[in-house]
């Protein structure tokens, strides 16, 4: 923090004795009596806004929700909260979302992204192309009666087919139903290290080792026990082909 103060103390000092006038950052904010102009900064304002929330609106529409969830509870079972970190947990999620999802992904940049390149559709015609393979994914995994639930919600006319439903429906829909699919994954991720905990808790009392924290006895096997079955293995292979 002193380097940095120097730093700029030197720069204010030396652009003063050569008589250099130091750069200034000012927003204003005026009154346009144009309806256009005003119109326009609103868009670019929706947009920006839009921009910053879209990644997370698109993983919502992948399987990244259920794999993250299920990791989290992987690490809360086994105790320990900070190993492996958390930006390694959420890069190898991304990975296997990548993977998932790479056939969805083909197909909008065969059907969406490259027409709209060259030229041969519009924005909005993409915009449709490439929102499609992600509809059918999350159609497949989605419960019925969670989609039946925003749809009443929503009002109006029941879809007649898969095409007509909303992503405004369906995305809502799609989590809730991805949560319950995890939650059910960690419950039973919890089981066998549940037991454990309860076993070593049972010994130590029967010893009088009351004052020794069990999650301190109990961490190691539970690591063995996972290193044992191929934890891991086991895990990203169930996670993957519970994707349909």
């Amino acid at each position: 923090m002193r380097r940095f103060f120097l730093i700029a103390l030197l720069l204010v000092t030396a652009g003063a004795a050569f008589g250099q006038a130091l750069p200034t950052i000012s927003v204003q904010i005026d009154a346009n009596p144009d309806p256009a102009k005003t119109v326009s900064s609103i868009q670019i304002v929706g947009l920006l806004t839009l921009l910053a929330l879209a990644p997370a609106l698109v993983l919502m529409m992948t399987s990244f929700t259920r794999i993250v969830i299920v990791f989290h509870f992987l690490r809360q079972a086994m105790g320990a909260a900070q190993v492996p970190p958390a930006q390694l947990m959420i890069g190898l999620a991304m990975i296997l979302t990548f993977y998932i999802m790479s056939p969805a992904l083909n197909e909008m940049n065969q059907t969406a992204l490259q027409p709209y390149l060259r030229g041969e559709i519009e924005q909005k015609a993409a915009f449709k192309q490439a929102v499609v393979p992600f509809k059918d994914f999350m159609l497949r995994q989605v419960r019925e009666k969670d989609l039946a639930l925003f749809a009443e919600m929503a009002g109006g006319s029941a879809p007649a087919n898969a095409s007509e439903i909303s992503l405004s429906v369906l995305l809502p829909a799609y989590v809730i139903s991805e949560m319950r699919i995890a939650f059910q994954i960690g419950f039973v991720l919890y089981l066998p290290f549940l037991i454990i905990d309860m076993v070593v808790s049972s010994v130590l009392l029967a010893m009088g080792m009351m004052m020794l924290p069990p999650v301190m006895v109990s961490l190691p096997f539970k690591i063995l026990l996972f290193v044992m079955v191929d934890g891991w293995y086991l895990l990203v292979q169930s996670l993957v082909r519970s994707f349909h």
